[in-house]
C-alpha cells in the first residue's frame, strides 16, 4: 500500500516537472506563438474566396491562386484611386492639423473658455491647469512606453525593418497552411489520444467557425465605424472626414480602447477647423462605437461568438500584459476561443456537462435553478 502511494506520489511529481518545464518553454516562444496565431487568422480569412472557387470545381492550387491574384487587384485599385487622397489628408493630418489643435486646446483649457462652451466642466476641473511642458514630457514617456511594448511582443520590433519581417514571417506562415490545412489539422488531433481524437476533430471545427464569426462581426463593424464616422464629419464640415474615417475605422479594430485612441485626433481636427462642432465630434465618434458594440456587434454575432464585455476587457489586459500592444489587438480572437476550450475541453468533458447545458438552457419552461443543482449528499 505505501509503495503504490509512493509511485502515485512520485507519478504526480513527474508530471507537474513535465508541465512546469512545457510551460517555460511555450513562455520563451510566446511571441512567436502569437505570430504564428495571427496566422492562423490570416489564413481563416484567405480561405473564403478559396472555398467559394473550390465550390464552383476548381482545384485548390487554382483556387489559392486566383484569391491571390484577386487580393493584389483589390490592393492596386485602392492604392491608385483612394490611396492618393487617403494619403494627402493623413499627411495634413498628422504633420499640421493635429500639433495646431493640441496646443490650442491647451490654451483654450488653461484661459477658461472651455469653460463659457461648456459650463458643467467647471464644477469638476476648475483646478487642474494644463502646462504644454508637461504633456510634451508625458508624450514622450508614453511613446517610450509603447515602443517598450512593442519590444516586449518580439525583440525584433523595434525597427520598421524588422516590423516589416515580423508582417513577412505572419503571410508565409499563412501561404503554408493555406497550402495544405488538413496537414496541419492532423498535427494536431494526432497529439491527443486516439479515444478523443473525434471530440477533438469537432473542437476544432468549432474554433474554426468561432474565428470566422469574429472575422465577420469585425469586418462588418470595422465598415460600419468607418462608413458613419466619416459621413458623420463630413456633414458637420469637417475636411479630412476620409482619413478620420479610416482611422476610426481600423481603431475601432481594439474594442474599448478604440474609440479613445480615434477621438484625439479628431477633437484636434475640430478645434481648428470650427471649434463649435467639437461636441457633435464626441457623439459622432462614441455615437459610432456604441452602436458598434452594443447593437450591430451583438445582431451580427452567433452563438459561437458572444462575449460578455467584461470577459473582453480582462481579456485585453490579460493578454497586454503577457503579449505587449499586440496581445490587446488580438484579445477578442484569443479569448473568444479560450472560452471554447474552456467549455468543450474542460466543463463538458472533463466536469461532466449535465449541469452545464441544464444552466444554459433554464428557465424557458420556468424551472427553479436550485433544483438543477447537485444535491450535497
Amino acid at each position: 500500500m505505501d509503495q503504490a502511494n509512493t509511485q502515485n506520489s512520485y507519478n504526480w511529481i513527474f508530471v507537474l516537472l513535465i508541465t512546469i518545464i512545457l510551460l517555460i518553454a511555450l513562455w520563451a516562444i510566446r511571441s512567436i506563438l502569437l505570430l504564428t496565431f495571427a496566422a492562423v487568422l490570416l489564413t481563416v480569412l484567405a480561405t473564403a474566396p478559396v472555398r467559394l472557387f473550390e465550390r464552383w470545381g476548381m482545384s485548390r492550387g487554382i483556387a489559392i491562386l486566383l484569391s491571390i491574384l484577386l487580393g493584389l487587384v483589390v490592393i492596386v485599385v485602392a492604392i491608385m484611386l483612394v490611396f492618393p487622397t487617403l494619403f494627402q489628408q493623413f499627411s495634413v493630418l498628422f504633420t499640421d492639423i493635429i500639433p495646431r489643435g493640441v496646443e490650442q486646446l491647451i490654451e483654450e483649457w488653461n484661459s477658461g473658455r472651455v469653460f463659457e462652451a461648456f459650463p458643467f466642466l467647471e464644477d469638476y476641473v476648475q483646478n487642474i491647469v494644463i502646462d504644454s511642458d508637461l504633456i510634451n514630457q508625458v508624450a514622450t514617456q508614453v511613446g517610450n512606453a509603447l515602443g517598450t511594448l512593442g519590444g516586449s511582443v518580439l525583440p525584433l520590433v523595434g525597427s520598421v525593418a524588422n516590423t516589416v519581417l515580423s508582417i513577412l514571417i505572419v503571410i508565409f506562415l499563412s501561404m503554408y497552411f493555406l497550402a495544405e490545412p488538413r496537414r496541419y489539422i492532423s498535427g494536431i488531433i494526432a497529439l491527443t489520444p486516439k479515444w478523443y481524437r473525434s471530440r477533438m476533430q469537432d473542437i476544432l471545427a468549432l474554433c474554426d467557425e468561432t474565428i470566422r464569426a469574429w472575422l465577420r462581426v469585425t469586418g462588418a463593424s470595422m465598415l460600419l465605424v468607418g462608413l458613419g464616422t466619416a459621413l458623420g464629419l463630413a456633414i458637420i464640415g469637417v475636411e479630412q472626414w476620409a482619413a478620420l474615417g479610416v482611422l476610426a475605422g481600423v481603431l475601432s479594430f481594439i474594442p474599448n480602447f478604440g474609440p479613445l485612441l480615434a477621438l484625439i485626433p479628431s477633437i484636434a481636427v475640430a478645434i481648428i477647423q470650427a471649434p463649435e462642432n467639437t461636441f457633435w465630434v464626441i457623439i459622432i465618434i462614441y455615437g459610432m462605437s456604441f452602436l458598434q458594440s452594443q447593437i450591430v456587434g451583438p445582431l451580427l454575432a452567433n452563438e459561437s461568438m458572444k462575449l460578455a464585455p467584461v470577459l473582453i476587457l480582462i481579456g485585453q489586459i490579460v493578454f497586454g500584459v503577457f503579449f505587449g500592444f499586440l496581445g490587446i489587438m488580438l484579445a477578442v480572437p484569443l479569448t473568444a476561443l479560450g472560452v471554447v476550450l474552456i467549455s468543450e475541453m474542460y466543463i463538458k468533458d472533463f466536469l461532466g456537462d449535465r449541469l452545464w447545458n441544464s444552466l444554459k438552457d433554464v428557465n424557458d419552461e420556468g424551472e427553479n435553478l436550485e433544483e438543477l443543482l447537485p444535491s450535497p449528499d
